[in-house]
């Protein structure tokens, strides 16, 4: 989520969908970790990383914008991606 906010995006409506985006991915994997069942657990994952890849678009937008420079962009696109890699085997 720190990443997403200091990348610092000037368009609200587009830094907003990015910041509820990085917020519902750290609350979904939460969830999951609380789950009992492996379809429960598997579901919140599931939706975890689908939250983390968008609010790595949403930088990913803001760049090719110009509304967020290279190195923000690069720094979120990469935990992003560790985080999508660490998610999808607990979603399945």
């Amino acid at each position: 989520m720190r990443a997403v906010r200091d990348a610092g995006i000037r368009d609200t409506h587009l830094r907003d969908q990015a910041m509820r985006a990085a917020r519902s991915a750290v609350l979904n994997t939460a969830e999951g970790a609380a789950r009992v069942s492996p379809r429960d657990k598997a579901r919140a994952f599931a939706i975890a990383r689908g939250e983390a890849a968008e609010a790595a678009a949403a930088i990913e937008i803001a760049h090719e914008c110009g509304e967020v420079n290279a190195a923000s962009a690069k720094r979120v696109i990469a935990l992003a991606n560790s985080v999508v890699a660490m998610l999808t085997p607990l979603a399945k």
